[in-house]
């Protein structure tokens, strides 16, 4: 059969929609990279829109030869892995058991966990818990507070029900307890959702530096995130004072100091993406209609 002429008009439209919203997504990404790579004064004379100009890497030289941006790093690689490890742990083990029609008191804690994700306590009240709890400069205070997203436990919460009950059944019967059905039967049906949950939590852990820029106060344990908002935070404030850029900034400057940085804090997450693609479509779309 031959598509109609609406129909072909309607896909003509639908492309030039996409397309668009696709330039739109990733022209600030080819901007920030054309940037990184451009000398300084071709930026300061906004010659920089799709391709570098003056082609140079004295950004990257300047910004891998600090020793508090490798620093950073490996903070957040610390952070980000620690933390997606006890935030994947902590959500199935609290998802599990609520997504069981026979778990006492199951429609009670739903209700808790739902009203805080309209109310919480605020800044001042959690800085306070983590500062009684001895947390201030540990890790702890990264990996902790945010372990549980409620709309993580949710969405696996709702993969879980649509689990064949035939199987926990047959585990039943086979012996097994809860926790052997879990680990032997529920986690090897769950990869799609727990590797859609992983890259959520380690995309919050990695971006966030807010969390640091509260609870810790040590120069050693900032995330790699916080370096590059001080250099963003140093540039704004350079531009409103209104100083000239002196000789120095002639190799760096400012804005490719930190177009080199956004590179370099993006790339690991956008090349662990295409490695776990097929299960974060899926385990999405389970996850959020089934039950």
């Amino acid at each position: 059969m031959q598509d109609s002429k609406s129909y072909k008009i309607f896909k003509t439209f639908n492309v030039i929609c996409m397309a668009c919203i696709t330039f739109i997504t990733l022209y600030p990404f080819i901007y920030m990279f054309a940037q990184s790579f451009s000398s300084a004064q071709a930026v300061i004379n906004n010659r920089v829109h799709f391709l570098p100009v003056d082609f140079n890497l004295s950004a990257y030289t300047s910004i891998i030869t600090e020793s508090r941006f490798w620093n950073g790093y490996r903070n957040t690689l610390l952070f980000t892995t620690t933390g997606t490890f006890l935030g994947l742990f902590l959500t199935v083990s609290l998802a599990y058991p609520l997504s069981r029609d026979d778990f006492p008191g199951k429609d009670v804690i739903l209700k808790f966990m739902v009203f805080t994700m309209f109310f919480s306590g605020g800044l001042i009240p959690l800085y306070l818990l983590v500062s009684n709890l001895g947390w201030i400069d540990t890790i702890w205070a990264i990996i902790v507070p945010n372990a549980i997203i409620i709309f993580n436990v949710l969405v696996m919460r709702t993969f879980f029900m649509g689990i064949p009950q035939a199987l926990i059944d047959a585990g039943e019967i086979d012996g097994l307890n809860q926790l052997q059905i879990l680990s032997h039967i529920v986690i090897p049906l769950s990869k799609p959702i727990i590797a859609t949950i992983g890259l959520f939590i380690a995309v919050q852990i990695w971006n966030d530096w807010f969390s640091a820029l509260i609870f810790l106060n040590m120069d050693d344990l900032y995330p790699v995130t916080l370096f590059l908002r001080n250099i963003v935070m140093g540039s704004q404030m350079t531009a409103a004072s209104g100083q000239a850029v002196d000789s120095s900034a002639v190799t760096t400057l400012p804005q490719t100091l930190q177009a080199a940085t956004i590179m370099l804090v993006t790339i690991p997450i956008l090349a662990v993406y295409p490695f776990i693609q097929k299960y974060f479509v899926q385990g999405m779309m389970i996850g959020s209609i089934k039950g």
